[in-house]
């Protein structure tokens, strides 16, 4: 089990024991996921947070008229989870799902409060990272309403370097908030400036 992306992950950003990484991964599981499937849907309560070990899930929602609208990408490495419904126990607002097979990690509430009274150096990591989590959507709040289709597609490829070459062109229309037709103009504005 020493093996996984999570045990770096947790190594790599909090001072913590090899023991207390043994315990914690006992105590999570594993969950294979194919292509497509979904681990969250709308309206159902949000019972874990996801580490991504191997491949690539998607957040988003479905508006009244049917139309997707991809909230944030999940590649390995990355958590995802509806934090609202699984802090106050409410209906998920959003969907999660697979893009490409993947090997996840669940932690339920539970484990992850036991990181925190256990390791108050996780503490405040777990801070960070709700402040960092935070942050990241005012800033994409910000982008769509304010950023041009441009600026918002050169965010996205330095947040997500390789997610290009792993989701069709509507997925990243669709994280941008604009058209696939949007889209091709603006990557092939931008390939022009290059040849410039």
């Amino acid at each position: 089990m020493n093996r996984f992306n999570f045990t770096s992950y947790l190594t790599s950003n909090v001072k913590i024991s090899d023991e207390f990484v043994e315990q914690l991964l006992q105590n999570c599981s594993i969950k294979l996921v194919k292509k497509n499937e979904f681990l969250l849907q709308q309206g159902n309560v949000c019972m874990h947070s996801f580490f991504v070990e191997q491949g690539l899930l998607r957040q988003f929602i479905i508006d009244e008229q049917g139309k997707e609208h991809i909230i944030q990408f999940a590649p390995e490495n990355w958590f995802v989870a509806d934090r609202s419904s699984q802090f106050f126990k409410a209906p998920a607002m959003t969907n999660i799902q697979a893009i490409e097979e993947a090997k996840l990690l669940m932690l339920d509430e539970n484990i992850i409060n036991q990181l925190i009274e256990k390791n108050p150096a996780y503490n405040i990591y777990s801070n960070q990272l709700l402040h960092k989590h935070i942050y990241s959507l005012q800033k994409r709040i910000y982008q769509l309403l304010a950023s041009s289709a441009k600026e918002r597609y050169l965010d996205f490829v330095k947040t997500y370097p390789d997610i290009l070459l792993r989701v069709p062109q509507t997925m990243v229309a669709s994280y941008l908030g604009i058209t696939p037709e949007s889209l091709s103009r603006v990557r092939k504005e931008l390939a022009q400036e290059h040849m410039l």
